[in-house]
């Protein structure tokens, strides 16, 4: 197995493909990077900037350059010596008539080839839905979108579809007799019975009359396909025959204003496969699994082997030719049986590399018997950023939010009320589907005989809006004694927690907590147990879905307090993560999964990584921070609007708002026109997330056009702005600080165990914000002259090119400049990083805890790593945080027998101490911010080079 050194995350779109990843890879080579990180290569719907809409994951897609560029591309990877790990989507495709498998479904329903693919109830109790699929795609009610004359029936070599602008749905063989008879006298009588065309139209009718089923797949596809040739002859052969089905068409296409003018293409798309719909009937009533709560995206039945083979054939291929060494399974919890489907991928794959997209919350582990290598690293991201949020400030950060906000705000309180109205507003649907299964079972045991489905529906509820973690992983391989515990702690928290009016669920709680735990009743067949099983199974399946919809995409909108703790996998309400926790964490990653990925930004993340860091710096500095936010506030109320009786914005959406604002502020100002049309979307994006005081399902378009309006008073740049002048101090004070803060953590990525992963960009800094913000295209070419630049000043003034750097961060070099030597460090000790021991530290003197340190070990070499962390105290703006006037006595001690002679191989200086088990942080952190010291055993000062001395 190859284990990547380091990966690099490539976001693919039509206008970054196969051609433009060749031309950077001879620099990600260069910087250290060892395997490119890929997003969906695979077909997807045109346009996608994502790749996460697959409709056909064995095709390359044509938009990035096919097979042919692709080729080319994987000779220019192997040629720099890396690899490639690729991200791949086993749970849903696209609802998408580009879907060929899902077009073959919707025509012919339960009849087709791929009945099964999708994950489908064909059986719904909802009659509207029985035997169909909801298409939930319309923009208003189906019967206004009908009469409206939306709904367009038509004709093309393809046969019969209705189409509803961008989307075109296939008709059903068995309905074209329904146009093709319509008024086929007029034809007949312009033609002649004995024509040869109408003949053979006889024909095709004929044929329509007797389509086989069933058993006889084969021939039903022959016959469809015989008949839409013969179709198509008569259509491109006979202008009569064409008229007439366009005279046809247009007639069941109706005329708006005349209703019963559409009766008869509402008869025709009454007998289809599938049903259109408001698109909001999507969240109520619901036959098919979709991703999380998007219509468009369509889970598939990956448990099923013939599927696994069928969406897994290409990829294999890739893993057999060695095109991919390693896989990224996008969204793990998503699957039927993530136990199954790994070790399924394991046992046909050619030995890759794999990692899965999980959240981890903080009590929680991944499942030690997954064959994988790790998750992709939301655990680590959340960890280290934890360090650098002053959690001695908690107290005083909860009353400034307080009194800004005007109210009290829990976390834990909100995550339970948006969870539950995740539940009532976006999957309902799926709750109704889950009790109604639930019912059909209970329905056939004496004890539960008499739950009725409001009962049991409003007990799941309260069971899965207390879920603390993503989901459980019972199957038929029985309870974990971790899933075990949660579930029993989910059930007392429930019982704790319903309502004394509603205690007469005590009793169906208690019977679906048996269900979870599958305590089987001693006289229960298989037949049985395999139904009790699968309703577990499916829960597990939305219970993940719920926590991000209600938590991760709702209340990390809400919960304000301190933004740059909202992060996917986090849990805002602890207010950062000591040192001493940091090393335990690591200490577990290095004994269980070393080689997990380690992110710190993703393309899922809420913002990027530096963006992060700058906020962070407000947590060491609350009085300050309320200072200036009382002043902006008095600046900017004159500025707001009132808006049915509210002012704009509301004091949390301001207080989001200025937090945002310190931390995407943009170093260059070529870049601020363009800064304030992306604050903009952001912050519409996330007031409708945060779904307060407007929405996605219904924009308030008075409060955003106010809140816009009031983002353009501040950000304008004019002499009569009075914000900005009062907003740059802290502004840029937060940015001096933020740049320390994101050279200790990039550090910590790189050393600390695990694969660190880079995202596309991140090597200068990145004050991206939510998607799609942080995929807007990278400028490669200037990353790699600044790489180019810092290779030469490195081999000919190392000393002078760090003094120029920290001189000027704000052009990123720094940060490339940290990178590159940590990676060059990373690829010379190989085995020390991948396979390294790690220890803790001990930090002596006044500023012990404003120091990270650990060491790493393998045989005869050890490196030692030394990061600082909450500088405000230590140091003004302007300075730097090095030498004897910063640290004064703080200390790293070291195991007895350590060496003297050390190697900075950041600095490339080496350093003498005096006595083996002290390291001198002013000795240390002399020149650069961190330090990387190496020491491999028997390795003793050599004068030629540079030495820091303790006695200096």
């Amino acid at each position: 197995m190859r284990i990547p050194i380091t990966t690099y995350r490539i976001q693919f779109t039509p206008n970054f493909g196969f051609d433009a990843a060749k031309v950077i890879v001879p620099y990600l080579a260069e910087l250290g990077i060892s395997d490119i990180y890929a997003s969906p290569i695979f077909k997807a719907k045109t346009g996608s900037n994502h790749g996460y809409d697959v409709v056909n994951s064995n095709i390359l897609n044509p938009e990035l350059g096919g097979k042919e560029k692709f080729a080319e591309l994987v000779t220019e990877i192997k040629s720099n010596q890396m690899g490639w790990l690729q991200d791949i989507v086993p749970n849903h495709m696209a609802f998408s008539s580009q879907n060929h498998i899902l077009v073959d479904v919707l025509e012919n329903g339960p009849e087709s080839q791929y009945r099964d693919y999708f994950d489908i109830d064909w059986n719904h109790p909802y009659e509207g839905i029985k035997g169909r699929v909801l298409a939930p795609f319309l923009g208003k009610f189906y019967g206004d979108c009908l009469e409206s004359g939306e709904l367009k029936l038509n004709y093309s070599q393809n046969g019969l579809t209705v189409n509803y602008y961008d989307h075109q749905f296939p008709i059903r063989i068995d309905s074209y007799t329904q146009v093709l008879t319509y008024n086929i006298g007029k034809l007949r009588n312009k033609l002649g019975r004995k024509n040869q065309d109408f003949v053979k139209l006889q024909g095709v009718l004929y044929s329509l009359k007797y389509i086989p089923s069933g058993a006889e797949g084969r021939e039903r596809y022959d016959q469809i396909s015989f008949i839409k040739g013969m179709l198509w002859e008569l259509w491109n052969e006979n202008l009569h025959v064409q008229e007439f089905v366009e005279e046809n068409i247009e007639t069941f296409n109706g005329v708006p204003g005349k209703p019963e003018s559409f009766d008869l293409l509402d008869k025709l798309l009454s007998e289809q496969y599938f049903r259109l719909s408001f698109w909001k009937v999507g969240n109520e009533e619901l036959n098919y699994r979709r991703f999380f709560t998007v219509n468009d995206l369509i889970s598939v039945r990956v448990e099923d082997e013939q599927v696994f083979n069928t969406t897994h054939a290409l990829i294999l291929e890739m893993l057999k030719e060695e095109k991919f060494t390693g896989l990224r399974i996008d969204h793990i919890d998503g699957l039927y049986d993530p136990a199954q489907y790994l070790n399924r991928l394991r046992e046909k794959a050619n030995a890759p590399y794999i990692v899965v997209e999980k959240i981890l919350e903080p009590s929680e582990d991944l499942p030690v018997n997954w064959p994988v290598q790790g998750t992709t690293g939301y655990d680590f991201l959340n960890y280290v950023n934890g360090i650098f949020c002053d959690h001695f400030n908690e107290e005083e950060f909860d009353q400034i939010y307080s009194r800004f906000i005007q109210g009290t705000s829990n976390y834990g309180q909100l995550a339970d009320e948006n969870q539950r109205l995740i539940i009532n507003k976006h999957l309902a649907g799926d709750i109704d589907n889950l009790a109604h299964l639930l019912k059909d079972i209970s329905s056939k045991y004496r004890y539960a005989s008499d739950f009725t489905i409001f009962g049991l529906k409003a007990a799941l509820v309260e069971v899965m809006s207390v879920f603390p973690v993503y989901r459980t992983y019972v199957s038929r391989e029985g309870v974990s004694k971790a899933d075990r515990e949660c579930i029993q702690r989910v059930i007392a928290k429930t019982k704790e927690k319903i309502p004394f009016f509603i205690n007469e669920l005590l009793n169906e709680l208690s019977f679906i907590e048996k269900f979870l735990l599958l305590e089987f009743d001693e006289h229960l067949n298989q037949e049985d147990k395999d139904k009790w099983l699968h309703f577990v199974m499916r829960l597990q399946q939305f219970t993940g879905p719920l926590m991000a919809k209600g938590v991760e995409d709702t209340v990390l909108y809400v919960y304000n307090r301190l933004i740059s703790l909202n992060e996917v996998g986090s849990t805002p309400s602890k207010f950062g993560v000591s040192v001493e926790d940091f090393h335990g964490f690591n200490q577990h990653r290095i004994a269980y999964w070393p080689h997990t990925m380690s992110g710190t930004s993703t393309h899922d993340t809420k913002r990027g990584e530096d963006v992060r860091t700058r906020i962070n710096v407000l947590s060491e500095i609350p009085e300050e921070w309320e200072s200036y936010l009382q002043k902006w506030q008095e600046i900017n109320a004159p500025q707001k609007d009132c808006v049915a009786g509210l002012d704009v914005p509301a004091p949390n959406d301001e207080y989001f708002l200025y937090q945002t604002l310190l931390g995407a502020f943009p170093v260059d100002e070529s870049e601020y026109s363009t800064f304030v049309e992306r604050i903009k979307e952001y912050i519409i994006k996330a007031i409708r997330e945060a779904k307060v005081n407007t929405g996605w399902l219904r924009p308030d378009d008075d409060y955003e056009s106010s809140l816009i309006k009031f983002v353009e008073h501040l950000l304008k740049n004019s002499e009569n702005n009075e914000f900005l002048p009062a907003f740059r101090p802290l502004q840029r004070k937060v940015q001096y600080f933020g740049v320390f803060n994101s050279l200790s953590q990039v550090f910590l990525k790189l050393t600390s165990p695990g694969v660190p992963d880079i995202y596309q960009g991140t090597e200068l800094w990145d004050l991206s914000l939510v998607d799609p913000d942080n995929r807007r295209p990278v400028d490669f070419e200037k990353r790699a002259e600044f790489l180019k630049e810092i290779k030469t000043k490195i081999e000919s003034d190392i000393l002078g090119l760090i003094e120029e750097l920290l001189q000027t961060p704000e052009t990123g070099k720094i940060k490339m400049f940290l990178i590159y030597q940590a990676l060059q460090a990373r690829r010379e000790y190989l085995d020390l990083f991948q396979r390294g021991d790690y220890q803790k530290l001990i930090v002596m003197g006044s500023l012990k805890d404003h120091i990270v340190a650990f060491s790493r070990k393998w045989g005869d070499s050890t490196a030692i790593i030394i990061a600082p962390r909450l500088l405000t105290k230590l140091i003004q703006e302007g300075e730097n945080p090095l030498g004897e006037q910063v640290w004064r006595e703080t200390r790293i001690c070291l195991p007895s027998g350590s060496s003297l002679v050390w190697k900075n191989v950041i600095t490339q200086q080496k350093l003498k101490e005096e006595k083996e088990d002290t390291l001198w942080i002013r000795n240390v952190l002399n020149h650069f911010p961190v330090a990387l010291l190496i020491n491999e055993q028997g390795e003793t000062n050599n004068d030629s080079e540079p030495t820091v001395d303790s006695q200096n």
